[in-house]
């Protein structure tokens, strides 16, 4: 059963696949654009949380380089002073952006640029005074409490604004791992509604398969009933053949008995009656004499239109000279009628004289049908036995006909066809325009005669 089948049969299993694929692409990108957002987050924290560090080490580094100048009185001491500088107004500008949107984190970045200003101050100021030579003044300043003061609440406030962070950090990842949870758990949730789906389909599909096979099976019976109906409608229809055959050749043997007893002895008796009033008349009346002449003759034509009745009803030479004499007689007297070269080759053969009379008509309605439609020239008519079985061909050089094509006078065929089968054999026809046509009749052959059994 293939996808569209099912689709024609279920019109709510492409829906349902349809929102589950939806269902499952929105929850993996729900899931995907989530995480990604946080983790974006945390990459800004840890900026911020960088620029933080970096501001109180800027603030170290610049006290450092400032207590390094006042001892030694050296310029290049300030070097890392003047970048602690530059690296502070960029921290605070970074800063500045970040916690723009948090009012309370923005209002801690105030007072922690607020002392960092202030320290810087105090840390220009002693270093003015020391170039100015002022060196008591600048020790003093540097030894006195004020700059750890202010380093204390530097470092205190950058303390707050990294906790901060550290909870913000904790809390993305937090989401991060719920988005994840959620992506996990739609995932799962939909693989069992699809796995749920399956499960319909295949109990569907199994249902669908199951009611086929019962109409398969029912079709079948079906089919089986007709084809024994055909066999037994055939068997009836060939037993009525064999009936019709029997009874049509019954009754010409019974017409053809009456017309030889009865016609034949009232044509007999009118031809010596005529004969005896002939004598009578002696050599008087030449016209009643002449008269009596034609009647003779007209009753000689009417005994002879008799005898070829009979023939033609009931051939005698069938029950008196057997099967092979008749055949020659037929096939002579055809070739007299038709003009046409006939070719036999004639062998004795075991049959019952049922089927002996079979081959006889059959014969007889093939060269029927030569000299009526085949325009041949020549004629050939082969019997013979072979294996239990008896053949009957009949051949001819006429225009032949297509075997595919029902021919408009197949009747004579179809008939031919019946009285074969009604005696357990087969025909075939072979033909082909232009090429002739060949009849061919298979006959079971029938068992030899025990004399020992037909004496007891």
């Amino acid at each position: 059963m293939d996808v569209f089948t099912v689709v024609k049969r279920s019109p709510f299993v492409l829906p349902l696949a349809l929102a589950a694929a939806l269902a499952l692409v929105l929850v993996s990108e729900g899931s995907y654009w989530g995480a990604v957002g946080t983790l974006d987050k945390l990459g800004t924290m840890g900026e911020a949380r960088t620029s933080i560090q970096d501001l109180g080490q800027s603030v170290l580094d610049a006290e450092t380089s400032q207590r390094g100048y006042l001892l030694t009185g050296r310029q290049e001491y300030l070097g890392p002073y003047h970048q602690a500088l530059q690296h502070i107004d960029e921290s605070f500008a970074y800063l500045s952006r970040y916690y723009a949107p948090q009012p309370e984190s923005m209002a801690l970045l105030a007072q922690l640029q607020a002392l960092t200003r202030t320290k810087l101050s105090e840390l220009a100021e002693t270093i003015r005074v020391q170039d100015q030579g002022r060196t008591d003044l600048a020790r003093e300043l540097l030894l006195s409490d004020i700059g750890k003061e202010k380093m204390d609440a530097i470092r205190a406030i950058g303390t707050q604004l990294l906790s901060h962070e550290t909870q913000n950090v904790a809390a993305s990842r937090a989401a991060v791992y719920r988005t994840l949870l959620l992506g996990r758990a739609g995932v799962a949730l939909l693989t069992l509604c699809s796995l749920a789906a399956l499960t319909m389909y295949l109990r569907q599909r199994a249902a669908l398969e199951r009611q086929q096979r019962v109409q398969q099976g029912l079709v079948q019976a079906e089919r089986d009933r007709l084809e024994a109906e055909v066999e037994r409608r055939t068997a009836q229809l060939t037993e009525l053949t064999r009936h019709l055959q029997t009874a049509r050749e019954d009754e010409r043997s019974r017409l053809a008995r009456d017309l030889h007893d009865e016609l034949g002895a009232l044509l007999t008796s009118a031809k010596l009656d005529a004969a005896r009033i002939r004598s009578r008349l002696g050599g008087t009346a030449p016209e009643a004499q002449e008269r009596l002449a034609h009647l003779v003759e007209t009753l000689n034509s009417g005994i002879a239109l008799k005898r070829r009745i009979i023939e033609d009803l009931r051939p005698s030479a069938l029950d008196n000279l057997g099967l092979v004499a008749t055949l020659e007689i037929l096939t002579r007297e055809f070739a007299e009628q038709s003009g046409l070269a006939v070719h036999t080759q004639l062998a004795p053969v075991p049959l019952e004289p049922d089927a002996e009379l079979v081959v006889y008509r059959l014969v007889q309605e093939a060269i029927t049908n030569i000299s009526k439609y085949a325009r041949a020239r020549q004629v050939w008519v082969q019997l013979s036995s072979q294996d239990e079985r008896v053949d009957v061909v009949v051949r001819d050089d006429g225009v032949g006909f297509d075997t595919a094509v029902q021919p408009k006078s197949a009747h004579g065929l179809l008939g031919m066809r019946y009285r074969v089968e009604a005696e357990g054999g087969t025909l075939a026809v072979v033909s082909a325009p232009t090429q002739g046509t060949q009849i061919r009749v298979c006959l079971p052959a029938s068992a030899p005669h025990d004399p020992a059994t037909a004496a007891a």
